[in-house]
């Protein structure tokens, strides 16, 4: 892509990995290892408002699933993306460049750390909010359930703020109830593992 468009997404995103809670990434920026020596994650977003140039894409879902060797900011990460089975053409497109990091911006590092990239596929992923819990499940791929944890103040988050972690400057400490991802030979198990929410803001180029 060589006229790269402007374009912008705010919404939320929840991730869960293999780490025990808590993941040491989101304040180490990728450089303390994962509390298992590699790190397996899936993510999901969910997008309140959103385009890619005159394309919208506000109302849909976006998940992935990434792998990790080691320390997150060593790269060769092995990376598949499901995009809304609802996505135009247009659309689709618009989230393959923005989630494969050709569309630079905020996640213009996916193209810098994703050595293989295993694909795209048009999937019914849905990001459901259930009181404090979110609900992801793209069938018989990600099948999973994260919460916040509680805190001292029960109706206040307990939350890792001003970071700079690439995802938001505001994380949402959670945890997963079950959890499980098959898809690629993979077959993962992240039930009580460590997860993440974040209100996103990305935009690029």
């Amino acid at each position: 892509m060589n006229d790269i468009p402007s374009w912008s997404m705010k919404g939320e995103l929840a991730l869960n990995c293999s780490c025990d809670l808590f993941c040491p990434c989101v304040v180490s920026l990728g450089a303390a290892p994962p509390t298992q020596g590699y790190c397996q994650t899936w993510l999901a977003v969910r997008i309140d408002e959103g385009h890619f140039g005159e394309a919208p894409l506000s109302g849909l879902n976006v998940a992935m699933l990434i792998d990790i060797p080691g320390r997150m900011g060593e790269g060769n990460w092995t990376a598949a993306g499901y995009f809304d089975e609802r996505a135009t053409s247009e659309q689709f497109a618009a989230l393959e460049a923005i989630f494969t990091g050709r569309a630079r911006g905020t996640t213009g590092l996916f193209r810098l750390l994703v050595g293989t990239y295993l694909g795209s596929r048009r999937e019914p992923v849905e990001y459901i909010t259930d009181g404090k819990a979110r609900r992801v499940v793209v069938p018989k791929i990600i099948t999973a359930e994260v919460a916040p944890i509680d805190g001292a103040r029960p109706d206040e988050h307990v939350v890792i703020s001003n970071t700079q972690y690439w995802m938001g400057p505001e994380v949402i400490v959670a945890q997963a109830g079950k959890a499980k991802v098959r898809d690629f030979g993979r077959v993962w198990n992240f039930d009580n593992k460590s997860a993440e929410l974040c209100e996103i803001d990305w935009s690029g180029p």
